[in-house]
């Protein structure tokens, strides 16, 4: 507390957090409690999965967690990166759950693991955990049930899936390789890994190309190269700039977007605007996030060239070094990149999708075209947390996996607000008109503000999902809606219309 009060704002930031848990978090279910239908399958137990089995069982759906590896790897990718790994954004826009405390702004990997943990067994998800079950196919059966499997995993009434973006390290061959003197790992494979002294080389320039930059200053190499393909933008490690820059509600490219670039450059970039892309708005792709990048260039502890790999040597690589605005595999000038370790910064392979049913994926409605970007508008009973997306502004781990898995919840608890798949697709296509002078498609890239007008949208399009409003934004008053539902439910029995007990069938728009 002493500590605290010499830093008021961190004393502000822990207070906050607080408040937020004790008005906001689900109550934990007692050890050993009964939870009802509906029944949710939750296909992955990192981040996404633990937070989204949290919200449905303090709310009392029982849920399954199939996790595919060992309890090892509880905490999807966060438990395979580096230790030396941490958060680039700050940690006010990591809050996936109510109840996490962050006693800092940018967290490490060990403290985000500790966090996904203590939630995991503060919510008694340990009985409900299913690792080393790798989900291979997920079907119905004549009831409309879901089966994961086969039936001996029993049934369910709805399906989050949230295996994420990042599955196995994606390790190119490069010709060469075998020749190299020095040593070569991916990105993600560095923990223990000695650099002192020694020259790195990291290959790639996306948020894998960070968490190399990290081990090399953590291991006080002696030089750092970047070989990147193409330029990216790089914003600034600040929260302010990162929060302004999420709120642009289009979603993309507008004929304003220069003055954010433009003030990048001038102020963040500054001597070093030459890295800028040129070709590619801001809003078109994830940024990299990232300060010390820009401070190791101008000290000459790091430098970024743009061009081709063409292959490696004994001692490092062939680069074809091009200027700026010449397109990858253009005309440059060929040197040779010398250097001890080579790191391949080349990100990870996206896991599949594969084992829903096949009626999820037919054209123009396949992932991330799907309603919310989240809900396949076949089945409005099965959700894909976080794992559709492909660019955007913001955050993967923040307020949007408790929206998203309560607006799930809100459809297996009430017919009404369970959308048919016509509305569902027309969704989709106004969001294609509204975005259609965008530079990108209207699904491959969103920031946090237009996922929040989705959200709204959801709600005040159709009256039935008035009532939830606090409940799916907020996570409050669960029990009004659905008692509000039992009394529909009476009503339509007197005039004898069953909802029946299929919660894939969408009833409303």
């Amino acid at each position: 507390m002493e500590n605290l009060l010499l830093h008021p704002f961190a004393f502000i930031y822990m207070l906050i957090q607080w408040f937020l848990d004790k008005l906001l978090s689900p109550t934990p279910p007692a050890p050993n409690a009964e939870l009802g239908r509906p029944k949710i399958a939750i296909i992955g137990a990192g981040l996404t999965g633990v937070s989204a089995a949290s919200h449905c069982v303090g709310h009392g759906f029982d849920v399954q967690i199939f996790e595919a590896g060992p309890k090892e790897q509880l905490g999807g990718i966060w438990s395979r990166v580096n230790n030396t790994s941490g958060l680039q954004i700050h940690s006010v826009m990591y809050r996936f759950h109510p109840s996490v405390h962050w006693s800092g702004g940018y967290p490490n990997r060990q403290q985000i693991v500790s966090q996904i943990t203590e939630l995991w067994k503060r919510y008694g998800l340990e009985s409900k955990t299913k690792f080393d079950t790798r989900v291979e196919k997920v079907y119905q059966d004549e009831k409309g049930k879901w089966i994961i499997n086969n039936t001996a995993e029993g049934c369910y009434d709805g399906i989050i899936a949230a295996v994420g973006t990042c599955g196995d390290a994606k390790m190119p061959s490069i010709p060469g390789m075998d020749k190299f003197k020095g040593e070569i790992y991916h990105s993600s494979d560095l923990t223990g890994k000695d650099a002192k002294g020694k020259k790195v080389i990291i290959i790639g320039g996306g948020a894998s190309a960070v968490e190399a930059l990290e081990f090399a200053a953590h291991e006080e190499a002696d030089e750092t190269v970047i070989l990147a393909r193409s330029d990216k933008w790089i914003i600034p490690r600040n929260a302010v700039v990162d929060v302004l820059l999420a709120l642009n509600i289009f979603g993309g490219e507008t004929i304003l977007s220069w003055i954010p670039e433009m003030l990048l450059r001038k102020f963040f970039y500054r001597d070093l605007q030459d890295l800028a892309p040129t070709d590619k708005g801001l809003f078109t792709g994830t940024p990299m996030v990232n300060s010390d990048v820009m401070d190791k260039i101008r000290s000459g502890q790091a430098e970024w060239l743009r061009g081709d790999i063409k292959g490696f040597t004994e001692d490092g690589i062939r680069f074809n070094k091009r200027a700026k605005g010449v397109p990858a595999g253009g005309p440059g000038r060929e040197e040779l990149v010398k250097g001890d370790i080579v790191v391949m910064a080349t990100g990870f392979e996206r896991p599949s999708l594969n084992f829903l049913p096949e009626d999820n994926f037919q054209d123009p409605y396949t992932p991330p075209n799907w309603y919310l970007q989240t809900f396949p508008p076949n089945h409005p009973s099965i959700c894909c947390n976080n794992c559709t997306y492909v660019n955007a502004i913001g955050s993967v781990g923040n307020w949007h996996i408790g929206i998203y898995t309560r607006i799930l919840l809100m459809f297996l608890s009430d017919p009404l607000t369970r959308p048919r798949p016509f509305w569902m697709e027309r969704w989709i296509d106004m969001t294609r008109v509204l975005k259609k002078f965008a530079p990108t498609a209207a699904f491959d890239f969103f920031t946090y503000l237009e996922l929040v007008w989705w959200f709204t949208f959801c709600i005040a399009f159709n009256p039935f999902r008035w009532k939830w409003a606090l409940f799916v934004f907020f996570g409050i008053g669960h029990e009004l809606p659905k008692r509000v539902v039992e009394a529909e439910d009476k009503l339509r029995h007197k005039l004898g219309i069953g909802n029946g007990e299929n919660y894939d069938i969408g009833k409303s728009v």
